[in-house]
Order: C-alpha cells, then sequence, then structure tokens
C-alpha cells in the first residue's frame, strides 16, 4: 500500500468524480449479473445507467460518500448508509466500496475500509451479493483485521430482502 493514500468524506463539489468512478465499479460489478436482461446492460450512450439515489449521499445526514485518493488522484470510493440488510440493528452499513484494478492486491482497499471503521464506533454491516465470492472474503478480513472490532456474525440470507452474506461486527 502507498503511504500516500488519503481516505476522506467526499465533498459535494465532488459528486461527478464519485459518479465517474461508479461506472467503473458497475462494469466490474457486471460480470455477476451475466444471467440478467437489463442490469449490467450499457445505454445507447456507451454509458451505465446512473447509481439510483447518488445524490442522497451530499443531502442525507444518514448517508456518506468517501473518496480514496493516492498522490492526489482518485482510486476509489465508498457509500456508507444505515441501510440493513438482515433483522440485526445496525449503525453503518457499507454500501457500496471500490478500488480500481491498478490499487487492489496491495493493501489499499483494506487501509481504505479500515479508515471508513474509524469514522465511526458502533455496529457496522457489510452485505455482499452471493456471487461475489473475493468481497465476501475481503470484508471478512478487513473485520477481523481491524484492532477492537468484536462480535462478528456471519450470516447467509436467501430471501426477499438479500440473497448473500451479511457481516456485522462491533467497532470500538
Amino acid at each position: 500500500m502507498s503511504r500516500s493514500l488519503i481516505v476522506d468524506r467526499a465533498r459535494a463539489d465532488e459528486a461527478t468524480i464519485v459518479a465517474n468512478l461508479m461506472q467503473l465499479y458497475i462494469h466490474d460489478f457486471s460480470e455477476l449479473w451475466f444471467d440478467r436482461e437489463v442490469e449490467g446492460e450499457l445505454g445507447p450512450d456507451g454509458r451505465y445507467s446512473d447509481y439510483p439515489g447518488l445524490e442522497t449521499y451530499w443531502r442525507d445526514p444518514t448517508r456518506e460518500a468517501w473518496l480514496f485518493r493516492i498522490n492526489g488522484l482518485p482510486v476509489g470510493f465508498g457509500l456508507v448508509n444505515a441501510v440493513a440488510h438482515a433483522d440485526t440493528p445496525i449503525d453503518r452499513a457499507v454500501a457500496e466500496f471500490f478500488v480500481v484494478r491498478k490499487h487492489r492486491g496491495r493493501g489499499v482497499g483494506l487501509a481504505a475500509a479500515h479508515a471508513l471503521f474509524a469514522s465511526a464506533w458502533g455496529v457496522w454491516e457489510a452485505a455482499t451479493v452471493r456471487r461475489n465470492v473475493g468481497a465476501r472474503a475481503f470484508w471478512r478480513r478487513a473485520a477481523e483485521t481491524y484492532p477492537g472490532v468484536r462480535d462478528v456474525v456471519e450470516e447467509d440470507r436467501h430471501d426477499a430482502r438479500w440473497d448473500g452474506t451479511v457481516l456485522t461486527f462491533r467497532v470500538g
């Protein structure tokens, strides 16, 4: 990991940066939607659909957009909210998390996840869709290696609310 990684809340004037990175995120995620007719398809303009509700991350105090930068340049983002995917009451949830491919596998994502955890104590959730096996392993490792994390619970769900793993843990 580069020592110059900076993880900061994204300002409203940086919303376009997050939206641009979201295009790359959706591109990566689209391989998991191979059996869906509409999701993950490019529009006639060559872009993916905008992420629904992205603008709320600068209006709603229960939502936070974060930017990850190395040497001042964006390398990823995180969206944090309070929307639970299971019955466990939570304080914060990682809604979306992305690091560009060039910076994966070098500790950037782990350091960024830990920076998010450091932003707020309480019960956190990281839900991963069933097909995203790599993300499930990543969040398990992120929770297990963050100092002071306790009460880690991994739940497999397959219901109307969620199809995949829901990891909850207490920070602080």
